[in-house]
């Protein structure tokens, strides 16, 4: 009796996992078909932190990892920060039109900060980028960092692997935005850009020691205007900061580049600038 028990708990555990796996199996399908309601809902379970999608997520996971080690797929993926006010989802929206027009595949993974109090987030990056959000060549997913420490969130390793399978050329990965310390971006992706806004009484901020020593590219961003000619001041600032900074051992040498979201100066440049990196790391 005893034993009839334990088998028949055991063979439903059995037909459990089963399930689980023909469920992750049937959403790696979708995903690598580039299903775009696919990749949402493949996010959605690794975000998950019910135990049943723990399961689901891990076995997903595994198949795209094997997917993308094996698929020759090329993918750049680029992670943003910003303090708050540097305009991130202005520049961000810009940046992925411009790329999204020259045939390139976009997708965005923006980290919004969670309240201490509730857990909850606005997610209101899609509502700043309208325009993009509609274009046929891109994605954006807001996530909430949930009290992450870093700049992202806790699935976002593993929503890169996803659009990467997905098929997405570039995918933009854009930090809560709040301080040095958001360095963690830097070690998912092949490039990191650290946004600056001129006037902003920070480029003194360049001669210490954190986010800016791990940048790959630093934008001046609203380079337009009034504020065009402090703008500039701010790049000579910048470049003279990264000079004390700079690893003469790295074949790259982190440069500044003015860029403005509305009239779309230097985006090109900066765009040229990332490929060059690209060649050069590989």
């Amino acid at each position: 009796m005893v034993l009839e028990r334990y088998a028949v708990r055991y063979t439903k555990t059995a037909l459990r996992n089963i399930r689980r796996a023909s469920s992750s199996l049937t959403y790696f399908d979708g995903l690598v078909q580039g299903n775009r309601a696919f990749l949402s809902r493949c996010i959605t379970l690794v975000e998950s932190t019910h135990q049943k999608h723990k399961v689901q997520a891990a076995h997903l996971m595994e198949k795209v990892l094997n997917h993308n080690k094996t698929s020759g797929h090329q993918t750049l993926r680029i992670g943003i920060s910003g303090s708050p006010g540097t305009g991130k989802s202005t520049f961000i929206e810009a940046f992925g039109l411009y790329l999204a027009s020259r045939g390139e595949k976009v997708a965005v993974l923006a980290v919004d900060p969670s309240s201490h109090n509730s857990g909850g987030s606005l997610l209101a990056d899609k509502t700043r980028m309208i325009e993009l959000s509609v274009h046929p060549n891109a994605y954006i997913r807001p996530s909430p960092s949930r009290g992450e420490l870093g700049g992202v969130a806790r699935a976002t390793s593993d929503a890169i692997q996803l659009c990467e399978a997905n098929g997405y050329t570039v995918i933009l990965v854009e930090t809560v935005g709040v301080g040095q310390s958001e360095i963690a971006v830097s070690n998912m992706v092949d490039l990191f850009l650290l946004l600056l806004a001129p006037a902003g009484g920070d480029e003194l901020q360049g001669i210490k020691k954190g986010i800016i020593e791990v940048a790959d590219l630093l934008l001046i961003t609203k380079s337009d205007g009034a504020l065009l000619p402090v703008a500039r001041a701010a790049k000579t600032e910048y470049s003279r900061a990264l000079r004390l900074l700079r690893n003469t051992q790295s074949p790259w040498k982190p440069f500044v580049i003015n860029v403005s979201s509305v009239t779309g100066d230097g985006i090109g440049d900066a765009w040229e600038e990332m490929l060059n990196f690209k060649k050069l790391s590989h």
